[in-house]
């Protein structure tokens, strides 16, 4: 079996640290009229062994609570812990790593050889043939990196990434440009490591990336976390589910009368169509049966309901 990077001697000794601890993290860019808060006072903690998905519109302030996180940027204010020490040394001892949107490969050298020279620089060249396959490489090794799709690119980021067998792996948008059978091989990779006690953050524009693979989803908004907290219960928070129905006839006054409901949160009509979303979806659907109703559904919220009632402004 390959061995990571630095041996497990050689790791700081265990303690009760968390994976990931930001404390009153503000970042600004620009100066005077101009200047910009990007993250605004983050606290944010992260066990070790967690899956989170870090969620947020264009502009959110992820991508720059994830470079304080990695060290890339130092905040204006607060601290920023990895594993009870400043990112700098987490990365350094291969504890920590990432698979970033930014960062150039050479286009010149052939993905294995990209590999071999990271791994030389690092004393990890016994993991080599381990991560090329991890990363599902194997049958484009030879390919020079310039003739790789940006999928490719993306998926020898992460065989990089995996070369120091860090504690911590952080993922910005890490599917980008793959395809629907990459991306779900590179999931059942993160599930493995997952289910290995890795720390795995990641920001995505897939919703349902989140949903399926994230234990806890933390959806940030104009540098603000708006929303934190396992992923099902986000979900839910809406309250009640969705129920839809064509109703033959007016349905104007029952509209009315629901809205009127206190188990009914929102109702929507369009033609003979009438939407609710109802805490008492049951019993909703059994009368709306006895009325003659027909094509009637019932859905559960789902996390970009959820994602929307958090991220839109209001008008």
């Amino acid at each position: 079996m390959s061995q990571p990077l630095v041996a497990p001697a050689d790791r700081p000794p265990a303690d009760s640290a968390p994976a990931v601890d930001l404390t009153g993290i503000v970042r600004r860019f620009g100066h005077g009229a101009n200047r910009i808060v990007a993250v605004d006072h983050v606290d944010l903690r992260i066990e070790r062994g967690e899956v989170v998905a870090l969620l947020g519109p264009n502009g959110a302030g992820k991508t720059t609570t994830i470079d304080v996180l990695l060290g890339l940027s130092e905040p204006d204010e607060g601290t920023a812990r990895v594993l009870g020490t400043h990112p700098h040394r987490a990365v350094t001892a291969g504890r920590l790593a990432a698979v970033l949107q930014t960062g150039g490969l050479l286009s010149d050298l052939t993905v294995r050889e990209t590999i071999s020279v990271v791994a030389g620089l690092h004393g990890a060249s016994g993991r080599i043939a381990e991560v090329i396959d991890r990363a599902d490489l194997t049958a484009i090794a030879r390919r020079r990196v310039g003739k790789c799709s940006g999928g490719e690119k993306q998926r020898v980021k992460f065989a990089l990434a995996l070369l120091p067998d860090p504690d911590v792996l952080v993922l910005d948008e890490p599917t980008a440009g793959m395809d629907v059978t990459a991306r779900r091989r590179f999931w059942e990779a993160m599930r493995a490591d997952a289910d290995a006690g890795r720390t795995i953050v990641f920001a995505t524009h897939y919703l349902e990336e989140a949903e399926q693979f994230a234990r806890r989803t933390i959806v940030m908004n104009h540098g603000r976390v708006v929303a934190d907290g396992a992923t099902a219960r986000l979900r839910a928070s809406l309250g009640g589910r969705i129920v839809s129905a064509a109703i033959p006839g007016g349905i104007a006054a029952l509209a009315a009368e629901l809205r009127a409901d206190a188990s009914v949160a929102e109702v929507s009509t369009d033609a003979d169509r009438l939407t609710v979303r109802t805490e008492a979806s049951d019993l909703l659907a059994g009368r709306l049966l006895s009325l003659g109703a027909c094509d009637l559904e019932i859905t559960a919220p789902t996390l970009e309901s959820a994602f929307t009632s958090l991220t839109e402004d209001p008008s």
